[in-house]
């Protein structure tokens, strides 16, 4: 872990960083998102807002020496059948900072919190060559169950989508 780190819960007044990180993770790894750089761009200040704010949806930051480094994200699904279960989306963290720990803290907030809350699943979404991500979620005990070919397009190349599920109760 990094000395200074600090993993906790955002909100509205974070807006503001929260996009600039998610817009930088955007950017330089358009086959790692379903998301796209160019329509997030576009959205101003307040769509992120909406997102921190909203009752369905919890995101989290790593912050170190004060400055947001990582987030990651937490969708809590609403029909009746699926509401045991949330789908964890948007984990970045930036360049400088890979590999030192701030992405196995943040998904420890996140399944931390999923214990509290009585959840009891959480599904996620890999593309396929992010190996980094697909070893982080394996050692959290995200397990793959299946691979959606060419599930997203960038420009004119296609990236699978490896599904991944882990029971956390």
């Amino acid at each position: 872990m990094i000395a200074g780190m600090e993993i906790r819960r955002l909100n509205t007044a974070d807006a503001g960083a929260y996009r600039s990180v998610r817009l930088r993770g955007l950017r330089q790894h358009p086959e790692a998102f379903t998301s796209s750089w160019e329509d997030d761009d576009s959205k101003p200040v307040g769509d992120s807002e909406a997102r921190l704010a909203s009752p369905h949806q919890r995101h989290w930051g790593a912050f170190v020496d004060g400055q947001l480094q990582g987030i990651v994200g937490l969708e809590l699904l609403q029909r009746p059948k699926e509401r045991h279960k949330a789908r964890v989306v948007g984990m970045y963290v930036v360049a400088e900072r890979a590999g030192a720990g701030l992405g196995a803290a943040l998904l420890e907030a996140v399944l931390a919190d999923v214990r509290r809350s009585g959840l009891t699943d959480l599904v996620l979404t890999v593309s396929e060559g992010n190996d980094a991500a697909l070893r982080l979620y394996r050692k959290a005990g995200f397990v793959a169950f299946g691979t959606e070919p060419r599930a997203i397009r960038v420009g004119d190349r296609h990236v699978g989508k490896i599904h991944m599920h882990a029971q956390v109760a």
